[in-house]
């Protein structure tokens, strides 16, 4: 098993033949201290890739670097950025075939958003898209084909900007990429618009809290889709787009299901660009509806931000979901989803740019919305477009989540349990409670013994200590769990946690409704 701690992102491959998996050999990166002060929220690391005996995972100092599996020691390493600028990488690589897909961190520091593929076996650039900027610079050509006529143009990525704001506009690519083989194409999204005061940066602001579809060889766009156009609450489009084929209006559909931070849930043509479902998953009142023939969130005017004056917005800035992967089961055709429950007092203040500086003007103050709860973990019907069953939790989701094929899912909560869950029912099958919250989605693997082993980070940090001032809430930890499926334990069992989920009542701007437990 191999690890990637946050910085200084020292890397461990685990043996699991061994009694208490001891630690095999372990990587030290050396990145340098600089990229602490650059990053804006937390230090963190989402992981790493395996590809041809070679560990591969980015540094907060702008750095890739690949890892040979057997010995520990560096086969090559890449500079990918600047943190001298704001510049950071905390992604997880992803990897198709012979290429390794990366992209920056910084849209509160005034940086050009950028995803580049890295050759997997020398670490050479191959090619780098920009999220601002002309055409060239974005990738943009002749096969570039956007579903709707308003991100349909020239050097869109300056013109929707004023002058040369573009070029620190931000669009950083800081989350998850998902791949198509059939299509051979590349999807992922782009992070919120510099700076994020709105009445700076007049315009839609593209290619900015947006999604690409790029072919996965060349790198050139073949569609766009802007979630949040002129983007005012920081909600980005970085969030995960799960790949399905469904049965939508009786026709069969490549689609990606994508949560927004925004609050709508989106099911999309994944070969078109084309919005099917637009639905609100969580509790919101910044938007009045959703026009289906634009596929635009119609704004309610007195939740646009304007310097120095406060207002309530629901959500906040990390939305109704951050970038916690959900999960889909194809057994139960459901996607299931840690969500918040979160508003925020907003106040803007303009700001200049500094380079290497915070761009960034937003005052933020992160309170429950309506039912006082902070987090809610939900299935949700990725056809019709509504949540099928939720469990409300007193603190923060935001995990991930674990779908298995024995149609039990998984998932964490800040405060530190560890659950599992019925994926038809909704019911609480099992809960224990561990040393630190869970900011990390959980795995499943067979190990070296044939048995099933379920393992979870326990480690609390990033955007979830915004609520880290709440009675109960842990001490941060460094916890690697590991459980066997068919183990058991007197501090282990269903009834440390009863619930019964509901249907959610009807509400055009909530969607929680469950009973306490």
């Amino acid at each position: 098993m191999y690890l990637v701690t946050p910085f200084p992102n020292t890397a461990y491959a685990l043996d699991l033949t061994k009694a208490g998996a001891p630690i095999k050999w372990s990587f030290a990166a050396n990145p340098t201290p600089l990229a602490i002060g650059k990053a804006c929220c937390d230090t963190v690391n989402r992981g790493p890739a395996y590809v041809d005996g070679k560990l591969i995972y980015n540094l907060l100092d702008d750095h890739t670097v690949a890892v040979d599996v057997r010995t520990g020691k560096e086969v090559w390493r890449t500079k990918m950025g600047n943190p001298e600028l704001g510049e950071t990488l905390t992604m997880a690589p992803f990897v198709v075939g012979k290429k390794v897909y990366v992209g920056n961190s910084g849209g509160e520091m005034g940086v050009r958003g950028w995803l580049a593929a890295l050759d997997a076996d020398t670490g050479k650039e191959l090619w780098r898209a920009y999220s601002t900027g002309p055409d060239n610079d974005v990738k943009i050509g002749a096969d570039f084909k956007p579903f709707y006529p308003w991100l349909r143009g020239k050097d869109l990525g300056v013109t929707t900007w004023p002058a040369d704001m573009w070029k620190h506009g931000a669009g950083a690519v800081w989350a998850w990429i998902s791949y198509d083989p059939e299509l051979n194409l590349i999807y992922y999204g782009t992070s919120n618009p510099g700076p994020r005061v709105p009445v700076q940066r007049p315009g839609l602001n593209l290619w900015t809290s947006a999604i690409f579809a790029r072919d996965a060889d060349t790198g050139m766009a073949k569609w766009a889709y802007q979630f949040t156009p002129h983007d005012q609450w920081d909600y980005d489009g970085v969030n995960e787009n799960l790949l399905a084929d469904v049965q939508i209006d009786g026709r069969p559909r490549k689609v990606l299901i994508h949560f927004d931070r925004n609050a709508y849930a989106y099911t999309i043509d994944r070969a078109t660009g084309e919005v099917l479902r637009a639905t609100t998953f969580a509790y919101q009142n910044w938007s009045s509806g959703f026009d289906m023939k634009t596929a635009v969130p119609q704004v309610i005017p007195a939740k646009q931000p304007k310097p120095e004056v406060q207002l309530e917005v629901c959500p906040p800035d990390i939305g109704g979901k951050d970038w916690q992967p959900s999960a889909m089961s194809p057994r139960t055709g459901l996607v299931y989803a840690a969500i918040f429950n979160i508003c925020m007092d907003l106040t803007d203040h303009t700001v200049p740019y500094i380079a290497g500086t915070p761009y960034d003007g937003m005052e933020m103050k992160r309170h429950p919305a309506p039912g006082g709860n902070w987090g809610e973990f939900m299935a949700w019907d990725p056809v019709a477009g509504r949540k099928v069953w939720s469990i409300k939790e007193q603190f923060m989701t935001m995990g991930g989540v674990l779908a298995t094929a024995g149609d039990v899912v998984f998932y964490g909560t800040t405060d530190g349990w560890f659950r599992a869950i019925d994926a038809r029912s909704g019911q609480a099958l099992w809960s224990t409670k561990l040393g630190s919250g869970v900011v990390a989605p959980p795995i499943t693997y067979l190990g070296p013994d044939g048995r099933q082993y379920l393992a979870v980070y326990s480690g609390v940090g990033g955007a979830a200590m915004v609520s880290s001032k709440m009675p109960g809430f842990p001490a941060r930890g460094n916890t690697l769990y590991v459980f066997s499926i068919d183990g058991a334990s007197p501090s282990q069992a269903a009834g440390m946690l009863t619930t019964q989920a509901q249907e959610p009542a009807s509400s055009s701007k909530a969607g929680t409704s469950t009973r306490r437990h």
